[in-house]
């Protein structure tokens, strides 16, 4: 069998960090992280089937990443169904303590998110509950200053959320930011809208999207005081799923439609990207970046139970014994 120097003419070398341009076929050490690494080719992203939810459903909210998500809420009918996703299949877990749908919610964890707003069968009314999840239960606690549906949020975890946007009667510009325990009202967006999509964290965010006639591509970027208006998406889009982060985001699906458009952020620019296989709005979108997402469930126009993930082959590899 031939050698790896035999076939690059040159030995495995040893790195403290990898390579920043690698060539397909290299092969290297990294001495930092103590593994083998190697560059397998052209990265190549594009969406995948994944497993098929528990429950049909469109306008549902969704967190964590692509290996391990979780997917609440929904209609119709209204549901508080909540499943968990290993990366291959939906597991049904403990349900929301009432029903919701077109609510906002943190991109979070699997073991710590929050909902917030929205529609469905409350005492406290539709619009402003907030319930925290643990990993394990639900929990209802502090209710929003400004109740609306159909909005956006971000966030890191059940503690730390950003909620925006939304409708109450109209749509609203209304930003409201969450510590695990009350929101308080912090500076508005730009342009009022519904169904608009979020990603990011309570202090880095993006709004993107929704509805505000005449263009609804409307984006704005939030510094954790402000939100100031970037480059647009270049298909106008509402009702869509969303992943990432500030500087690594997706935009996919939405209305009008259905659609299966699908714009890929750097934290400059929006550029089109592979479409869905199956067009849908109102769909439970969550991930880590611009080559990781979620797509679960959605109205293609009726609930679908279908799971896309959007993920990246080539690239950089870590060689393990197994």
């Amino acid at each position: 069998m031939a050698t790896y120097k035999e076939i690059r003419g040159t030995n495995i070398e040893v790195v403290s960090s990898d390579p920043s341009n690698p060539v397909e076929g290299q092969v290297w050490f990294n001495s930092t992280d103590n593994v083998l690494k190697g560059n397998s080719g052209p990265v190549s992203v594009a969406w995948s089937t994944g497993g098929a939810l528990g429950t049909a459903r469109y306008g549902a909210g969704a967190s964590g990443t692509l290996t391990e998500g979780i997917a609440f809420g929904g209609f119709p009918p209204s549901t508080g169904a909540t499943e968990l996703y290993n990366g291959s299949s939906w597991t049904e877990v403990n349900d929301m303590n009432a029903a919701g749908h077109y609510f906002g919610s943190a991109q979070g964890t699997q073991t710590s998110t929050v909902a917030f707003g929205g529609q469905g069968s409350r005492p406290s009314g539709n619009g402003v509950f907030t319930e925290t999840w643990n990993g394990t239960n639900w929990t209802e606690t502090t209710d929003m200053n400004t109740g609306r549906i159909r909005l956006a949020g971000s966030g890191a975890s059940s503690t730390s959320a950003l909620a925006f946007g939304g409708e109450a009667g109209s749509s609203v510009d209304n930003t409201e930011l969450w510590n695990g325990s009350n929101w308080t009202e912090v500076n508005d967006l730009n342009t009022a809208r519904n169904f608009l999509n979020g990603l990011g964290t309570q202090t880095a965010a993006i709004a993107v999207g929704g509805d505000a006639p005449p263009d609804n591509n409307a984006t704005e970027l939030w510094n954790g005081t402000n939100w100031t208006a970037v480059n647009n998406l270049n298909t106008g889009n509402t009702n869509g799923g969303a992943a990432g982060t500030t500087t690594s985001g997706l935009r996919y699906g939405g209305f009008p439609g259905p659609n299966a458009r699908n714009e890929s952020w750097n934290g400059t620019n929006w550029t089109e990207v592979a479409d869905l296989n199956t067009a849908r709005r109102g769909i439970g979108g969550t991930g880590s970046s611009n080559t990781s997402a979620l797509a679960a469930g959605g109205g293609t126009p009726g609930a679908t139970d279908a799971t896309e993930e959007w993920s990246s082959t080539g690239g950089t590899v870590t060689f393990t014994d197994s």
